[in-house]
C-alpha cells in the first residue's frame, strides 16, 4: 500500500516543494510545529530510516543540506534541527526545523494552524535563499 509520501511523490496529492531530483523530495509539513519545518523524503518507499540502503542514506543528508542553510537564513533561528521519529507515517522521512531550543523541537505539543497562503508565503520565503 503506497504511504501519502508515495502519493505526494507520484503527484497524486498537492504539496509545497522545496526541492527535488531523482532521489528525494522535500516539502513543507502542513502540519508544522514551527513555521518553516520542511519534510525531507527518499522517494523509494522504506518504513525506517535505518532501512534505507547506506548510499541513499549518505545522500540524504547532502541533498537537505541546503534546504536546511535556506530554512537558517529564511527565519530568525539559532539553527536548523533535524529530527527522525518516522510514526505517523510508514515512509522514513526526516524533519527540518528552524529552532532556538530543544523545545522547539518537541513534537508532542500542538501543531501550528495554518493556510494554504500561509504555506505558499513560507514557500517563497525559503526558496528565496535556496
Amino acid at each position: 500500500m503506497s504511504s501519502i509520501f508515495s502519493k505526494i511523490i507520484a503527484g497524486e496529492i498537492p504539496c509545497h516543494k522545496i526541492a527535488e531530483d531523482d532521489s528525494f523530495i522535500a516539502f513543507l509539513d502542513i502540519t508544522p510545529i514551527r513555521e518553516g519545518h520542511v519534510l525531507v523524503v527518499p522517494k523509494v518507499e522504506v518504513d525506517k530510516i535505518f532501512d534505507v540502503n547506506d548510499d541513499l542514506l549518505a545522500k540524504w543528508l547532502v541533498f537537505a543540506k541546503p534546504v536546511a542553510k535556506a530554512i537558517e537564513k529564511a527565519f530568525p533561528c539559532n539553527r536548523c534541527g533535524i529530527s527522525v521519529i518516522g510514526l505517523e507515517v510508514p515512509h522514513a522521512h526526516m524533519h527540518l526545523v528552524p529552532v532556538d531550543s530543544a523545545d522547539d523541537l518537541n513534537f508532542t505539543r500542538e501543531k501550528l494552524s495554518v493556510s494554504q497562503d500561509d504555506l505558499k508565503e513560507t514557500r517563497k520565503k525559503i526558496l528565496a535563499h535556496l
